[in-house]
């Protein structure tokens, strides 16, 4: 009888995968909600064969000298794929995976949502009547905020997210301008979207969403000088990453009214630190990351992390690779022919 890999997880996970890797694999469960300390994830990991983890969780050189040569993957309940060393891991031989775009749509609601609340004062509206001060029934100055229909929205990276975004927009008759690194001339001519150059979508905007990868080019992508190339009357939407935006130079802008107001899902460092400057502002609207919280969405991530991993220990090509180059370092059995 072959030996059961050996395999941790960072995380309990919903839907279905935690039982699907516990039928092929002896599986290591970190509990609760909050993230494992360094300390002791690197003591669950030493001697694995593989690891499910979060965007929370550094898989650095220091983590895969602790696990070993055993280790034969690391797969991302996420995305991203930032927090892992693609590099180290390929050079060792180490698949990385991840969870693809399967959350697009969920987090281009939640992209929506933003965008409708900061506008139309939702956040504030709720405490305004939770808190008693709705005294005198309808006002015709209560609550006044700003259109979305017929705005102009600029998305800042076409990938699966943004292009979501940009189809929900059409339905609000916004006219949408994007900049990418890739120009989407398929989506230009379906759905009707304008390329434009940075600082044109920063001017002629109303409303702002971030939904590009972050890497060293797009690290502080909006900071002080691209605030102050934007109307005083946009908003800022981050759903995609926190260090996509100088949080520093946000405050002072959102403080200042050098823009009208934010909503941001994402953070330069999360959990947001308490007190933080945000925390105090009416024209901000702070989610906790939750762009792919919903059952089916989590679940469906749950289902392709573990299919990934258990993947690549049945000597399978996984769902969704990160480094495709590792194939070339340790070939898998169904590349050999075995």
């Amino acid at each position: 009888m072959l030996e059961r890999k050996k395999v941790y997880v960072t995380r309990n996970l919903p839907g279905p995968g935690l039982s699907m890797l516990s039928k092929e694999c002896d599986v290591s469960l970190h509990h609760g909600h909050r993230p494992p300390a360094r300390k002791q994830m690197l003591k669950a990991i030493a001697g694995k064969n593989g690891i499910v983890c979060m965007l929370s969780d550094r898989i650095d050189k220091e983590a895969m000298d602790v696990a070993g040569p055993k280790l034969e993957v690391i797969s991302s309940y996420s995305t991203g794929f930032e927090h892992i060393d693609v590099a180290e891991a390929t050079r060792r031989g180490i698949y990385v995976t991840f969870t693809s775009d399967i959350l697009a749509e969920t987090t281009a609601d939640l992209t929506f949502a933003l965008m409708l609340a900061c506008a139309r004062n939702i956040v504030q509206g709720d405490e305004f009547v939770r808190q008693g001060k709705w005294k005198y029934g309808w006002a015709p100055d209560l609550m006044l905020g700003y259109d979305v229909y017929r705005t102009t929205l600029g998305i800042l990276g076409m990938g699966r997210i943004g292009s979501a975004v940009a189809r929900r927009a059409k339905g609000f008759d916004m006219k949408v301008i994007y900049y990418s690194r890739k120009r989407r001339m398929d989506l230009e001519a379906e759905i009707g979207i304008k390329y434009v150059e940075m600082d044109e979508l920063l001017e002629q905007s109303d409303f702002i969403s971030l939904h590009t990868s972050l890497n060293p080019k797009s690290f502080h992508i909006i900071d002080r000088s691209k605030f102050s190339k934007m109307k005083k009357t946009a908003f800022v939407i981050n759903t995609a990453r926190g260090q996509l935006i100088n949080q520093e130079d946000l405050a002072i802008a959102l403080k200042s009214g050098q823009i009208a107001g934010a909503g941001l899902d994402v953070f330069e460092i999360e959990p947001l630190p308490g007190p933080d400057p945000l925390t105090k502002m009416k024209n901000v609207v702070l989610l906790p990351h939750i762009g792919s919280a919903t059952y089916n969405t989590r679940s469906r991530m749950s289902v392709i992390a573990a299919q990934n991993l258990l993947n690549v220990l049945n000597g399978i090509a996984p769902l969704y690779l990160v480094n495709p180059e590792v194939m070339n370092i340790r070939p898998l059995q169904s590349q050999t022919g075995n």
